[in-house]
């Protein structure tokens, strides 16, 4: 008999959900939020009123796609956390209400765990290799910049981690700055790829061991453009490619250094990465040609599986399923959630 496992991810703004089928995924469907880019970033409150809007028709949506009823449900994964909480609380008392009138088992998921596992997540009939354990990942989004030496699928443990501001947020504060808008990533990226990465020198702060820390280069940033705008206030405009591209080229560049660190510590030569910055044509590219150079093994989501998505919550629901690692109806989100 096959297991079906229903995924619901709600940790921010994108409402998603996904069906399993005996590890294999028949459909992920996300519903995003445009209303947040009026306002620079994710607003909590409004979030979370979309996610009410939009839990059920998406689920609908996944369950028709994959061809299926929801009779045919064995299990209902969600995200616990971590995440914003009002999002989170959507998403699991969905999941709950589901789960108790179908009468079928609940599964929570680290949302931070199933970025480490989107790497397993394939299409149905998809001939794909999967990193063999224990590998290294390295995980990139806007709230999350860690190193995490994985042993099993949730044996996990964070040897590096940013001591203030995350990739993904420097990314998109930076961007605010130079008024590209939310999300910034993307704008970065595609600007970058015009412009001289060798531009410009911002500063790369100096952490020792395998954490990062990111305010030093967006002091630096926002530093260069005070200066350079003092004399010619339409500094920014005219020289945007360059300035996107020293930009990212810092950020990856750290990214790259402590990830080599970690792999000549542990001796962990296979490389995973997740979170939404994993979908930096720059980092992929960088990443691959280290691996090319250093003799490391990597393995690349693809980038509609670095986002916040349900196939990875499914996918990471299905191994718990197979352990038999259920949650109560008492259990509540958690916006902090650790490993």
């Amino acid at each position: 008999m096959e297991v079906n496992i229903l995924g619901i991810e709600s940790s921010c703004d994108d409402t998603s959900a996904a069906v399993v089928s005996d590890g294999a995924l028949l459909s992920n469907v996300i519903a995003s939020q445009a209303v947040h880019s009026a306002y620079g970033g994710v607003v909590p409150e409004l979030a979370s009123r979309a996610h009410q809007q939009n839990i059920i028709p998406v689920v609908d949506q996944a369950i028709k796609k994959a061809g299926l009823t929801t009779n045919d449900i064995s299990a209902v994964a969600f995200t616990r956390g971590p995440g914003l909480l009002g999002s989170l609380i959507v998403g699991v008392s969905f999941a709950k209400g589901f789960a108790l009138a179908s009468g079928i088992p609940l599964i929570e998921v680290n949302h931070l765990q199933g970025h480490v596992l989107s790497e397993f997540v394939h299409e149905k009939g998809q001939e794909k290799e999967m990193p063999q354990f224990p590998f290294l990942t390295l995980l990139v989004s806007g709230g999350h910049t860690q190193i995490i030496k994985v042993k099993d699928y949730f044996d996990m443990e964070i040897i590096g981690n940013t001591i203030d501001d995350a990739a993904g947020e420097a990314f998109d504060k930076c961007a605010k700055v130079m008024g590209l808008g939310y999300p910034g990533g993307p704008v970065i990226d595609k600007h970058a790829h015009l412009g001289n990465h060798d531009a410009y020198k911002f500063a790369k702060p100096n952490i020792p061991g395998l954490n990062f820390s990111f305010s030093g280069l967006k002091t630096s940033f926002l530093y260069t453009l005070r200066d350079k705008m003092a004399g010619d206030a339409n500094y920014i405009d005219t020289h945007l490619d360059d300035l996107c591209a020293s930009l990212q080229y810092t950020i990856i560049s750290i990214l790259i250094e402590k990830l080599d660190k970690a792999v000549k510590q542990t001796g962990i030569r296979t490389i995973t990465i997740g979170g939404g910055v994993a979908a930096n044509s720059e980092l992929r590219d960088t990443l691959t040609q280290t691996a090319k150079k250093k003799g490391w093994r990597v393995f690349i989501p693809e980038r509609k599986y670095t986002t916040d998505n349900a196939a990875m919550i499914a996918g990471a629901g299905y191994y718990k399923y197979l352990r038999g690692e259920f949650a109560t109806m008492d259990i509540a989100p958690d916006a902090r959630l650790k490993f």
